[in-house]
């Protein structure tokens, strides 16, 4: 990697992070959930590690009329600050991210009616004190295209940029950043299953930032074309239910060398859930600075949960009447919006993607009341440690924490501790380093 392009990244981490700190990282993890005991998870590894977090919501999971959380950004917000009272972990250390802020929520609807809301989202975000704004406006809504020109995407993006300007004026606080990009990954991960991902073009990337910074300038908002620090492109990462597409570095080299055309700006990488460590390090030292990751969180969380479902009807020598796996299928069977859509096949096909996909569906569904209730039920089944070798039975991955008593073997501190084995090389590839050249 130049020299230049080393400096473009310190360059837009230096815009998201503020005053926030005196060394800049390679990067930064970007944890895109709203699960309690995920955002708890971060912050715990973010005190550990004495570093900034960054924590995003997304436009369907929070906005103005609530999303599927229930919570709009200033309830996000207060939601994300008591966990970090409960923790110890400073707010001034909390960065907070609007991810996908557009028309999607809406996009059945006409195009100017889901503006409209889309701009009534981006304000709440920036009058909650949100301050790093992902514009994606790529998707067509009702009579449009799947997805649009790049000179209507940026023309969109400006409108919803110049809405978040105008919100963040009377607030007093840092004027937001923000993130571009027409070749957006779809949230949460892909639909199908995947062979071989096309790689965002050299040329494509610049024509991004070219026909956006010419958006911005019609739309009168050259300064906050200023605070652009980072554009969404597809470097070969992706997972869809039952495989993951590995990031390969020389497939992506073209692409890397547009930063050096691209002054102050690093790139944003989607869908990074699942990368093995090295991948998640080559993308970073090739200018992908930003990881987002979520899914692979709360997947994360499941096996916790389910292992731990396993485990208690280990103790209780016989299968339990009503164990978390049954009830959440039972839920989700129930509610099918959240799922139908992105998993196919037979019945029994369909079945296991509902437990065990890599989209991780099944995270829409842990706020239910019978969710909770039967989460809450599991955790009061054990009133004593959890024995070692049930532990490294069902849940491998941490079982060496628990034995050298770093992990207590209680079930909470048990999810807490598979969320963060999912956190820990997110925290190698952007830790501060030497960067290969």
């Amino acid at each position: 990697m130049s020299m230049l392009m080393d400096n473009n990244r310190s360059v837009a981490l230096g815009k998201l992070f503020g005053d926030r700190t005196h060394s800049l990282p390679s990067g930064i993890t970007s944890v895109c959930s709203a699960h309690p005991l995920v955002i708890e998870a971060a912050l715990r590894r973010g005190a550990a590690e004495n570093s900034v977090v960054l924590i995003e919501a997304t436009c369907n999971q929070v906005n103005q009329e609530g999303g599927y959380t229930g919570m709009t950004p200033a309830d996000f917000r207060r939601f994300i600050e008591d966990i970090a009272a409960r923790v110890g972990f400073p707010v001034d250390d909390i960065i907070l991210g609007g991810d996908h802020l557009g028309p999607n929520p809406w996009k059945r609807l006409p195009a100017e009616e889901a503006m409209q809301r889309a701009e009534l989202m981006v304000t709440a975000y920036v009058e909650a004190g949100f301050e790093k704004i992902h514009l994606d406006t790529s998707m067509g809504c009702a009579g449009e295209p799947v997805a649009l020109e790049d000179e209507l995407t940026a023309a969109r993006a400006a409108r919803l940029a110049k809405a978040a300007e105008q919100a963040a004026r009377p607030t007093g606080r840092r004027a937001p950043v923000y993130i571009i990009g027409t070749e957006v990954p779809p949230p949460g991960g892909a639909t199908h299953a995947l062979d071989v991902l096309e790689v965002t073009r050299a040329d494509a990337a610049v024509r991004t930032l070219a026909v956006h910074r010419a958006a911005f300038s019609d739309a009168g908002i050259e300064a906050a074309m200023e605070r652009v620090i980072g554009i969404v492109v597809q470097p070969g990462v992706e997972f869809g239910n039952a495989n993951v597409a590995i990031y390969e570095p020389d497939r992506a080299r073209s692409l890397i060398g547009a930063l050096e055309h691209m002054p102050g700006l690093l790139f944003e990488a989607h869908s990074t859930d699942y990368q093995p460590s090295d991948a998640l390090s080559s993308l970073v030292d090739g200018g992908f600075a930003i990881l987002k990751v979520g899914p692979g969180l709360t997947f994360a969380l499941r096996e916790a949960l389910y292992g731990l479902d396993a485990i208690a009807a280990v103790l209780a020598g016989k299968m339990l009447s009503d164990p978390l796996v049954a009830t959440m299928e039972s839920v989700m069977l129930d509610r099918p919006e959240h799922w139908k859509a992105h998993y196919h096949g037979t019945a029994e096909e369909q079945r296991l993607q509902r437990h065990f996909s890599y989209s991780d569906r099944i995270r829409y569904y842990w706020p239910d009341p019978r969710a909770s209730a039967a989460v809450a039920d599991l955790f009061d089944r054990f009133d004593a440690d959890i024995p070692e070798t049930l532990i490294s039975q069902y849940l491998g991955r941490i079982s060496p924490g628990v034995v050298s008593k770093e992990v207590l073997p209680r079930p909470r501190e048990l999810c807490l501790a598979m969320i963060d084995a999912a956190l820990e090389p997110y925290s190698a590839a952007t830790a501060p380093r030497n960067i290969r050249t």
